[in-house]
């Protein structure tokens, strides 16, 4: 395994593992268990970027 591997040799290596390491049921459980979540990281950055630490914190409490 000194060789670079490729992205996609990567997660067939990882899955075969996975599979091997958990069964397949099991393997396909971990991997549902991850959620990419939602939303748009880039504007709501923006405007997070905007507030004064004061008005995040004023924010915050108020949830």
């Amino acid at each position: 395994m000194n060789k670079a591997q490729t992205l996609n040799e990567i997660r067939k290596i990882g899955i075969d593992a996975l599979a091997k390491s958990l069964g397949p049921i099991g393997m396909v459980r971990f991997i549902q268990s991850f959620d990419l979540g939602s939303g748009d990281y880039t504007k709501e950055r923006s405007q997070w970027l905007n507030q004064s630490m004061d008005e995040i914190v004023k924010e915050m409490k108020s949830k």
